[in-house]
């Protein structure tokens, strides 16, 4: 096939696939046809459906492609450094639309599309990262921010830095949460602990910690499994107890 006759035929099929988004949205789509239209935004005149394909079965799905760092992407063949920048800022543009979705909003009634964001936006990164979710009185999101990066546990400085951002944007309450690069949903005697001191701080400063998310091959939320709870009432009562002893 001559390369004229090909790139037509390629045009075409293009074409289609925006057609078909466009009339029945992406649900109608194959996870490949998805990431190939992507691909094809990169490179418009280059054929992107063995890339599409090479690139799932090396990461095994949609969300992982979309994670993967540009040096990775870049090993695929076929992908070249146009296709890797696309899938990158779509990847980067999903995850502010999620995060400016959710300013305003009253979190009891969008959980779902805090867990959403928290998957979308830590689900797949290759390093643990601690971010906090900062609410007002009545429970409206304030502010989404990265705190951290790196190894999150009690010994940094971030339940201080949380406390001293949340005073800063005058939060009454926050939720936490941070991934488990290997996927383990299971809290480690360092998360607990963590989730305890900060509870600590934020009750000294009249700010509620209303759940610490992991996420991971899914999420955990230390709300749902009863853990807040415990933790609120062991911090309780240790404040009582300082307190009592503070007057002794």
């Amino acid at each position: 096939m001559k390369k004229e006759e090909w790139q037509k035929k390629g045009a075409g099929h293009r074409a289609r696939l925006r057609e078909k988004f466009l009339e029945i949205g992406a649900e109608g789509f194959s996870d490949a046809e998805v990431l190939e239209l992507l691909l094809s935004f990169g490179t418009p005149r280059t054929d992107c459906k063995s890339p599409a394909r090479l690139a799932l079965k090396e990461f095994g799905t949609l969300a992982a492609v979309l994670e993967a760092p540009g040096e990775d992407l870049l090993k695929i063949p076929g992908i070249g450094p146009k296709n890797s920048f696309a899938v990158r800022f779509i990847q980067a543009v999903a995850r502010r639309y999620l995060q400016q979705r959710l300013q305003g909003r009253k979190y009891l009634h969008s959980s779902g599309e805090v867990r959403d964001y928290l998957l979308h936006s830590m689900r797949e990164l290759p390093r643990e990262v601690l971010t906090v979710i900062f609410l007002d009185s009545s429970h409206a999101i304030v502010a989404t921010e990265v705190m951290a990066e790196g190894t999150v546990n009690v010994n940094t400085i971030y339940p201080r830095e949380i406390v001293k951002r949340a005073l800063e944007v005058n939060a009454a309450a926050l939720i936490v949460a941070h991934n488990h690069p290997s996927g383990s949903l299971q809290p480690s005697p360092q998360d607990m602990h963590l989730t305890r001191t900060l509870s600590l701080l934020c009750s000294m400063m009249q700010i509620t910690l209303l759940d610490h998310f992991i996420i991971g091959d899914g999420s955990y939320s230390f709300a749902d499994k009863g853990l807040m709870a415990t933790i609120r009432e062991d911090v309780d009562q240790t404040i009582k107890e300082t307190l009592a002893a503070g007057r002794n």
